[in-house]
């Protein structure tokens, strides 16, 4: 019964991941890859109200089978530009405007996970760069791709420790339920649960948004019966209402 388990719910979906990575290819490297704007976002000036908007694209080449890389963008009310940050796996991890704030990441169209406008944002937005500022691992060297600290493990952080912030997290966002060493505690992103984790390696997380999540080795698997979901490895949140 447990083989059977793991080969549906683990090989299968990797498998099938793999397949779907390799058909949209790969860029040969970071320096040839697109890092342009995709045009997600409007421009700045086009829309004069706050914006508080979490992006996820795939990340580079054989990792993209896996996992996707999250952004944190913001836009106060009336600014003339957004302001971006990520995670990074060189030099200083924490980058600000490093790219643009709708860019490709290693070639890979972004998409919106949490989208929050107007005055909660504009509340938010002091809020969320405060927390930026306290993140613990900002340090040279900090950084660690798996299970964590990585890019995911910074958005989810800021989401859990920042008041009136809350956002369900993408599955494949691999890292985001790294809480810390040993076995901790902490609210699920979307505010409506909990996750316990042991280092990353193995947990789990309970919440009304989230459903049901069994992390292993930095894999989700899961259910959602809210949004009619399944979990699954490097293929994500599968939804039959996506098909509706």
């Amino acid at each position: 019964m447990l083989s059977r388990f793991l080969v549906f719910a683990i090989v299968l979906p990797i498998l099938l991941g793999a397949g779907l990575s390799l058909s949209r290819g790969w860029a040969e490297s970071w320096r040839s890859a697109d890092w342009s704007s995709s045009g997600l976002v409007p421009a700045a000036e086009d829309t004069r109200e706050a914006k508080v908007l979490i992006l996820a694209a795939r990340t580079g080449r054989w990792k993209s089978i896996f996992a996707e890389h999250m952004a944190i963008v913001l836009k106060a009310e009336g600014a003339a530009g957004w302001t971006r940050y990520d995670v990074v796996g060189w030099g200083n991890p924490v980058r600000r405007n490093g790219w643009a704030a709708d860019a490709f990441w290693y070639g890979n169209r972004p998409y919106v996970v949490a989208d929050i406008s107007g005055p909660e944002a504009a509340a938010l937005i002091p809020r969320i760069e405060a927390s930026i500022e306290a993140y613990p691992y900002a340090a040279r060297g900090a950084y660690t791709v798996w299970p964590g600290p990585n890019s995911n493990s910074f958005v989810a952080w800021v989401v859990r420790n920042t008041e009136g912030f809350a956002a369900e997290l993408p599955p494949v966002a691999v890292g985001k339920d790294w809480l810390g060493q040993g076995l901790a505690l902490a609210r699920a992103a979307s505010g409506t649960g909990i996750v316990v984790s042991a280092g990353g390696l193995i947990g789990l997380t309970l919440a009304l948004e989230e459903g049901l999540e069994i992390n292993l080795l930095g894999t989700t698997i899961g259910i959602d019966p809210g949004d009619l979901a399944v979990k699954l490895p490097s293929l994500g949140k599968l939804s039959l209402l996506d098909l509706l």
